[in-house]
């Protein structure tokens, strides 16, 4: 169904108007400015059907309201009569799909406005194919990285972009679900449609139902006026729902009714809302376990798992690292106006050394704080903080790289963790405060790799007796 935004001051249009048209035209009625410029940022329509005749207002203002219509994203068609065809055709001349007559054919207005919707929807297609053509190397929007885990990403969220299924990302904090979540909104048929990014988390419970479904003027005690919620906020775009680990019980209840019937009911409402939009899931916390633990419903668990995407940790593709890290220094010394040129070496190699609890969020905070002390144009060993230079200090030794050296000593720090904790390698990531996955990948790498012990010296920084 086609959603028609009709801009005129005469009420008698719309009832008209949508009764002509038929059951694949819905049209909206905006009598004001306010009301049509809402109608515009929310993006509630496909097409704008401008009444020109109907405006009273003088000229000079018809037009300035004219032309801020047109240069909005939604495609415009213009009605006007024989009097006013030339401030239309000026219309058309700045962006307007086209122009009818007032009173307008019908069969004539029906064509117009589903062309102007068909081609609106080509040329975001467009965009979208061309952003992944002109996107560097592997990356996903604004992720970045060309490992083997990256790369599974973005395969994942280009297959998923065009489908409507719901999608479920997992990750630890800091790993970028919600960038993922926006590539995969941006990716598909839905870019330029409204992304509405929910923390689940950060809602109290008394409210989180008003949050998402919205609520009518005096539903409950407070309420002022009607709100739209989070579901229909999204229309026909995205709703990234973060962290759902944290909703309870009841919620999970109510949440699985509306995957399953496709509509919500605002607080206080008996007419069902239509849900448009698609729902992408996040959550740091392990689903299967509270399932079992029942602090997760089951059903909604299936619903919310169509297709799952993990997140992968920063220690887990740190090849990516120097990427990522550049990437940071670009931005933050354009936002910061101060001019950075590179990361040296032996920062560099300390920065892909560290085992990153926090992921790329932390990274990114340790790449500001760099810039900000940087006494010259490139960050060095001394810019970084102090607890990622105290976590491994590597001697120098002739023979064999810096990253040779480091690496050989993650390697033989993980086997001894695991020798440590009797052969049980949950226990020895979790002592070693990295992923199970990372530490599997340490103590399988060849042995031809690992430099001879007597090319390396290493010691750790103990406490002070």
């Amino acid at each position: 169904m086609t959603r028609i935004g009709l801009y005129s001051e005469d009420r008698t249009l719309q009832p008209l108007l949508s009764s002509a048209l038929g059951n694949q035209f819905e049209v909206f009625l905006a009598s004001n400015d306010i009301e049509i410029d809402h109608m515009l940022s929310v993006a509630s329509c496909d097409v704008v059907l401008l009444d020109l005749d109907s405006n009273q207002k003088s000229l000079n203002e018809r037009l300035e309201c004219s032309r801020r219509i047109v240069a909005s994203r939604v495609p415009t068609v213009v009605m006007a009569s024989d009097t006013l065809r030339s401030t239309a055709v000026e219309l058309v001349q700045l962006g307007a799909y086209g122009y009818c007559r007032r009173p307008p054919s019908i069969r004539d207005l029906e064509a117009m406005l589903r062309r102007a919707h068909e081609n609106a929807s080509l040329k975001r297609e467009l965009q979208t194919m061309q952003q992944r053509l002109d996107t560097p190397g592997n990356s996903c929007g604004q992720m970045i990285g060309s490992s083997p885990q990256m790369r599974q990403v973005y395969d994942l969220v280009h297959r998923v972009a065009n489908l409507s299924t719901s999608v479920l990302v997992t990750g630890e904090s800091g790993t970028g679900k919600e960038l993922i979540a926006r590539a995969i909104h941006n990716s598909g048929s839905r870019a330029g449609r409204p992304f509405v990014a929910v923390s689940c988390g950060a809602i109290p419970e008394t409210l989180i139902e008003s949050e998402l479904f919205g609520h009518e003027k005096g539903a409950f005690t407070g309420t002022v006026g009607a709100r739209e919620g989070y579901l229909a906020q999204a229309r026909d775009g995205t709703l990234f729902l973060d962290e759902i680990g944290e909703l309870s019980l009841f919620t999970q209840v109510k949440l699985l009714r509306v995957l399953q019937q496709r509509e919500f009911n605002p607080l206080g409402s008996n007419r069902p809302i239509p849900l448009r939009a698609r729902i992408i899931f996040a959550t740091h916390r392990d689903l299967d376990e509270m399932v079992a633990e029942g602090k997760f419903r089951q059903d909604l668990y299936y619903r919310v798992n169509v297709m799952k995407i993990d997140a992968p940790a920063l220690q887990d593709h740190a090849e990516d690292i120097p990427q990522i890290a550049m990437h940071l220094l670009q931005h933050y010394a354009e936002l910061y106006q101060k001019p950075m040129e590179n990361i040296e070496a032996d920062a560099m190699a300390l920065l892909q050394g560290y085992a990153w609890p926090g992921n790329v969020r932390e990274l990114e905070n340790v790449v500001q704080r760099a810039i900000i002390v940087a006494n010259g144009a490139r960050i060095c060993v001394e810019d970084i903080p102090q607890n990622i230079q105290k976590e491994i200090v590597v001697e120098d030794h002739p023979g064999g790289s810096f990253e040779c050296k480091l690496r050989d000593y993650k390697i033989k720090l993980a086997m001894s963790a695991v020798w440590d904790n009797d052969g049980n390698k949950t226990q020895a990531a979790r002592s070693l405060h990295i992923s199970r996955a990372y530490l599997h990948r340490l103590i399988r790498t060849p042995e031809p790799f690992l430099v001879a012990d007597s090319q390396l010296v290493v010691k750790r920084n103990m406490p002070a007796a």
